[in-house]
């Protein structure tokens, strides 16, 4: 007698009607399965952004309000005009600025105008370089990373230079400044208060300066920063993050842990004096919003810096500030800020 072999458990399986549903079925498992990954892909995209959400609020854990950015102004030109002569002079002589300017050497050009422009106005200024280039002095930090930059540069600055200036100021090199104005709005500014100031922006629960304006640090706030660059928690070189934070919003996070916040500069009238665009560009949104105050419109007359400008916008820039006078228009200042001694400033 013939042996049958073992019975399916699945009868169905063999059936005619079977074969023709297989495909179908197939469809549904992988339509199924497709909505499945896309589900935990979702999620995995949602945990995510929760946890760059929580990266972006550190520092709000010890605080029981929410911080808004301050606006600081200019001093009163009448009170300079109350202090002595002899007090005046030696105000100018203990405001010293040292300044930071962060390149690469595709901007090689614009270093080299920065470098004849206005940096020669700073008490000390030195270029930082993504990598050693031969034809202009600089720092070599050795990274083309601008947070790695930014960190490297402050802490040089500070270990060198901790007792020689009060004030630290970082600049793009396509931001063209005024270090004049800015010794003037930093002269009612006490240095061991710990100021980070510039053009101030709000994004989410982060106050921040714009790195596009400059950002001025006081010496204490240099205290506070280099004693946490060392500390991975409060101050990651890189930030845990789906994508990569910008160097101004990781040092004001950084910062924020310090107990430093980003303060807002604007002159007398509410002006910004640290301007993340060209004056030409001002001036144009100037004429097309406020016709008949093109002037009034652009821009604050004690501005420190303003961004965006190629190299040969940058000679412009300083043949307008410092070289052109009007004959037999006299200019008072009630106080002068002289250039350091060696300065080849204009």
């Amino acid at each position: 007698m013939p042996v049958e072999g073992p019975k399916s458990s699945c009868p169905v399986c063999y059936s005619p009607d079977f074969k023709h549903a297989a495909p179908l079925l197939s469809r549904k498992m992988l339509s199924e399965s497709s909505s499945f990954l896309k589900g935990v892909m979702l999620g995995s995209i949602f945990c995510a952004l929760i946890t760059m959400l929580g990266h972006i609020r550190i520092g709000h854990g010890n605080r029981t309000h929410h911080h808004e950015h301050h606006h600081l102004q200019a001093p009163n030109k009448d009170d300079i005009s109350k202090i002595s002569e002899t007090d005046r002079m030696e105000l100018s002589k203990s405001f010293r600025v040292y300044c930071i300017v962060l390149v690469k050497p595709k901007d090689v050009s614009l270093w080299a105008a920065v470098k004849e422009t206005w940096t020669k106005h700073c008490d000390k200024a030195e270029f930082f370089s993504s990598e050693n280039v031969k034809v202009f002095e600089s720092v070599n930090v050795d990274t083309n990373d601008m947070w790695l930059m930014m960190r490297k540069a402050y802490k040089y600055a500070f270990d060198k230079y901790r007792d020689q200036y009060n004030w630290f100021f970082l600049a793009r090199p396509t931001t063209f400044a005024v270090i004049e104005n800015l010794k003037y709005f930093l002269l009612k500014k006490d240095p061991s208060q710990p100021f980070y100031l510039g053009h101030a922006v709000k994004s989410g629960d982060l106050d921040y300066v714009s790195i596009d304006g400059g950002i001025v640090l006081s010496i204490e706030s240099m205290k506070r920063l280099n004693s946490l660059l060392s500390v991975p928690e409060k101050c990651p070189e890189q930030g845990g993050m789906i994508w990569k934070l910008s160097e101004d919003k990781q040092l004001a996070i950084c910062l924020k842990y310090a107990g430093v916040f980003a303060e807002n500069a604007e002159d007398a009238y509410g002006k910004d004096v640290f301007n993340t665009k060209s004056v030409g560009l001002f001036i144009k949104e100037a004429m097309t919003n406020h016709p008949n105050q093109v002037v009034e419109g652009c821009c604050s007359d004690m501005a420190v810096t303003f961004n965006g400008l190629s190299p040969n916008q940058m000679h412009v820039m300083m043949y307008g500030v410092y070289r052109l006078r009007a004959f037999g228009h006299v200019f008072n200042d009630a106080l002068v800020f002289l250039p350091p001694n060696g300065s080849e400033n204009d």
